[in-house]
């Protein structure tokens, strides 16, 4: 009697197919949120830089320019976020250049300095990039401030109130832990920093009060 051994062809049967695609599904959807949770912390940690940044900006302009300067947050159009835009004026007698009074440049029109001639335009950049504030959002504090003013020497103004002092990022109640709540907060001698808005005193890591 021959007998005759069958060998299986190579590859997957249609079966198989299936079952390694079900797999390879399965273990996608389980890595989805965190991977999506993973990029929108990426994306927060930028969206701290870029207020920081500005108020940086805006210091770093009134003691260049030995002059007075302010960060002015509007809300944009796109993402919903706050953007900022960094103002020059110069002091004098007549215009104390402070929330209500002074000659501020704008986009278009630049603060003039008599006693030197220096000419400064306003400087914005644009939050379309930033997290849409459906899944970040932004806090500015104190409540109802949306501008922060530097004197010449960099310090912030006192006299003007409120004050944009600090600026909490945090998950939206959309995305509730998708990432850890941080903070862009001010001294009062004008320096920006990155804290934790949650750590409490002695904790380095927290906010200037």
């Amino acid at each position: 009697m021959i007998h005759t051994r069958r060998t299986r062809a190579a590859g997957f049967t249609a079966i198989e197919a299936l079952v390694v695609v079900a797999i390879v599904g399965i273990l996608v959807a389980a890595g989805m949120p965190s991977m999506s949770n993973w990029l929108l912390a990426r994306r927060a940690q930028a969206a701290a830089g870029y207020y920081e940044d500005g108020l940086i900006a805006a210091r770093a302009q009134a003691v260049a320019h030995n002059g007075a300067a302010r960060l002015v947050l509007n809300e944009n159009a796109t993402s919903g976020q706050m953007e900022w835009q960094v103002d020059v004026c110069f002091p004098n007698n007549e215009n104390p250049c402070d929330d209500e009074n002074g000659a501020w440049s704008t986009l278009s029109t630049p603060a003039r300095d008599a006693s030197s001639g220096v000419s400064v335009k306003s400087v914005r950049r644009s939050a379309d990039g930033l997290p849409p504030a459906a899944v970040m959002t932004a806090t500015l504090s104190p409540n109802g401030a949306n501008a922060t003013y530097f004197k010449p020497t960099g310090w912030l103004d006192t006299t003007v109130s409120p004050q944009l002092n600090r600026i909490v990022l945090a998950p939206s109640y959309k995305r509730p832990g998708a990432f850890v709540p941080s903070a862009i907060a001010l001294t009062l001698a004008g320096v920006a920093s990155r804290c934790d808005p949650a750590a409490q005193a002695p904790n380095p890591k927290g906010c200037p009060p």
